[in-house]
């Protein structure tokens, strides 16, 4: 084992704080308060420090007090005063949620976790996890869990670079999986269009829905499906510097089940090449214009982004609804929480 894995705390304090309300008093009392407020952040630092540094070794409360070179007492009193937790129990929950980060991030055994945590046995490792996290390891594991932080009023919890995955896939932020989820269902949608016949996609809908005033409404599950293709090619167009796409007046050999698909990947690549460099540079509310607009307008990409998949959901909601009562039989409902459960098993074959 050996990996050294660290805890993440936010510690700031403002050095002018006395130009806007502080009780400093004069400027000699004022930096005698400075240095006692630095000297504090130093060091309730400096014992996080023993107890990370802890980690991988047995320690027990007279041997953190030795490494912070107090007496025992001294240390637990300090120690509880500044970080508002003991430092026995703290480490037992960092440790505790290292062994989370381990279960759901790499391929070692549940006995190797649990020695690595110092815990004697596999059976006291159970016990305390289970206390800590209401399930057992192994279900743990099994479950799929990634959140690995126990309540702690500090703040301080276990963390690990993604350097220290072993096994384990790369991990996605809200963009991918928001992103994703939507391409995703759409195609599931599409291929299940294809077993439809022309009558069957051209069908007046019964309960006919207007997602956007300029549009009118959705007529047909052929109608729905499509616009829900145009969404991404009329704001990739507009991301890009493209012409307007033909929207309903495109030829019908462009509005079949495949053709859409074709249509839809061409559209996605490149939707998604502009909003993945947004995401790399946090620039979401970045703005952009849209000079397929008449008059032009501005949008931020964030907005933008939110539009795009707030408005295919609600369509594709409709679309799926609508296969139902052509006889498909559709799996699920449309949740990103499917796309995610897709990624997982096909990690597991």
């Amino acid at each position: 084992m050996g990996k050294r894995y660290g805890v993440r705390r936010d510690l700031e304090v403002d050095p002018y704080a006395h130009r806007h309300g502080s009780n400093f008093g004069t400027p000699d009392q004022a930096r005698v308060d400075f240095e006692m407020v630095f000297s504090s952040v130093d060091e309730a630092q400096r014992l996080c420090g023993v107890v990370l540094e802890s980690l991988d070794q047995e320690q027990d409360a007279e041997g953190l007090a030795h490494l912070a070179y107090r007496s025992r007492t001294q240390f637990y009193r300090v120690f509880r005063a500044m970080i508002e937790e003991t430092p026995v129990a703290m480490r037992r929950r960092l440790l505790l949620e290292r062994a989370a980060w381990q279960l759901s991030r790499t391929q070692l055994s549940v006995t190797d976790i649990g020695l690595d945590a110092n815990y004697g046995s596999l059976e006291a490792f159970t016990r305390a996890f289970r206390k800590a996290f209401r399930v057992s390891p192994s279900l743990y594991r099994r479950m799929g869990a990634m959140y690995t932080h126990l309540h702690a009023t500090n703040g301080i919890h276990h963390y690990s670079g993604k350097d220290d995955t072993k096994g384990a896939g790369q991990s996605m932020d809200l963009f991918d999986i928001f992103s994703g989820q939507e391409s995703w269902h759409t195609r599931r949608l599409l291929d299940l269009a294809k077993t439809l016949n022309d009558e069957q996609l051209d069908r007046p809908l019964k309960n006919q829905v207007t997602v956007f005033p300029w549009d009118g409404p959705d007529q047909s599950l052929r109608q729905i499906l499509d616009r829900m293709v145009q969404t991404k090619e009329v704001w990739t167009a507009a991301l890009t510097g493209g012409g307007m796409p033909l929207m309903d007046n495109a030829p019908p050999a462009d509005r079949t089940p495949s053709a859409m698909l074709g249509r839809l990947d061409r559209a996605d690549a490149e939707f998604h090449g502009v909003l993945t460099g947004v995401r790399n540079r946090s620039a979401w509310d970045d703005t952009f214009v849209d000079a397929l607009c008449e008059p032009q307008e501005t949008f931020t990409f964030g907005g933008m982004f939110a539009d795009v998949i707030t408005c295919n959901a609600y369509r594709r909601m409709i679309a799926m609804d609508a296969l139902r009562h052509l006889g498909v039989k559709v799996e699920g409902f449309g949740s990103p929480i499917e796309y995610v459960a897709s990624l997982a098993s096909a990690g597991d074959q």
